[in-house]
């Protein structure tokens, strides 16, 4: 159990006994970690030249950016 919650902790996800907190600024880092965690991150990482997913992942983070609670929770 403590490498899945160590695993989720990496990508971004903090656990309280209560809620699961996603630490996703936007719709980028939503997409980023759905890439990752399917395996397309390591298909797109292997096209010549880079894929353009860290600047695409930036993009769409500024238009389509998730509320960020004052409170933390």
């Amino acid at each position: 159990m403590a490498k899945e919650v160590e695993q989720l902790e990496k990508d971004g996800v903090v656990l309280d006994f209560k809620f699961i907190i996603m630490k996703d600024k936007g719709l980028g880092d939503t997409i980023a970690r759905f890439t990752k965690a399917s395996g397309i991150k390591k298909l797109a990482d292997s096209i010549p030249g880079g894929c353009g997913c860290k600047n695409r992942q930036n993009i769409l983070n500024d238009y389509f950016p998730y509320k960020q609670e004052k409170d933390g929770v």
